[in-house]
């Protein structure tokens, strides 16, 4: 894939700024003169993290990674596909960077976690029955439990090979199959899981059982040119997160996926 010349933003240049937050951005009158990084970020619709319709690309983490883009001069590229395809188009080189993969063993093998850029959230379970409620692990034994197609939720969840796991490519689909009664219960981020029923209207309830979420990242493919530019990537993220434009992101979405 041919790529547009680079401008190469150091991190110290960056790391200034956050010192000097009113010097404009050394960048900006340099990318002028040059053909601005084409970056190009694979996608699989999970709103409110990630939001696909049509040409227009959005939702927190993808507003998040665009705030970036915009100090470093970049111009962004988007892929739309099943989050396993993602993994797959990132292992191949074919996407350059990944938004929201939680860090695990075998993924860094094709991607480098840059950045915890997004918060933590709980993983929910998502029923209609009273009888499917989850109070405690032990109650997932026995019941079919909707997943997301090559996600991981917390390691034990993962590797248990006793439960009954039914997976599909959308959140969407998840819930509906909830709604039909093809799968008891479906587990999910609290932010996707919340937006997802309410989007549907869904009569669906929480169970009081839940698993604390771990940070999701801002990932780069190994096999991307941008691999040289991650510390550029961290150094804009301080940036942001010092403005505060990280901040009212992230309670702007909170404040959406609310019922």
């Amino acid at each position: 894939m041919e790529r547009g010349l680079a401008v190469h933003v150091t991190a110290a240049l960056v790391s200034t700024l956050l010192f000097a937050l009113s010097i404009p951005p050394v960048w900006a009158t340099d990318n002028m003169a040059r053909e601005p990084l084409v970056v190009t970020v694979g996608l699989n619709h999970a709103p409110p993290y990630r939001i696909v319709d049509g040409p227009e690309k959005t939702g927190l983490y993808v507003d998040i990674f665009r705030e970036i883009a915009n100090r470093l001069g970049w111009t962004l590229a988007f892929r739309e596909a099943p989050f396993p395809r993602v993994l797959l188009m990132a292992q191949q080189g074919d996407v350059d960077v990944m938004l929201g993969p939680i860090r695990t063993k075998d993924r860094e093998k094709l991607l480098e976690f840059v950045a915890p850029a997004f918060p933590p959230e709980r993983r929910l379970f998502f029923y209609i029955e009273e009888k499917h409620r989850i109070d405690r692990y032990s109650d997932l034994v026995g019941k079919r439990i909707g997943v997301l197609a090559g996600s991981r939720y917390f390691p034990k969840f993962d590797s248990d090979q006793q439960l009954i796991k039914e997976s599909a490519p959308r959140y969407r689909n998840l819930m509906l199959m909830l709604e039909k009664g093809r799968v008891d219960v479906v587990i999910a981020p609290e932010l996707v899981g919340l937006y997802t029923i309410r989007e549907l209207d869904l009569p669906v309830a929480v169970s009081p059982f839940f698993v604390p979420g771990e940070r999701s990242y801002i990932a780069v493919s190994r096999n991307s040119p941008i691999m040289a530019y991650v510390d550029d990537i961290r150094a804009a993220l301080k940036l942001i997160e010092m403005e505060g434009i990280h901040e009212e992101l992230v309670l702007k979405y909170l404040e959406q996926a609310q019922p």
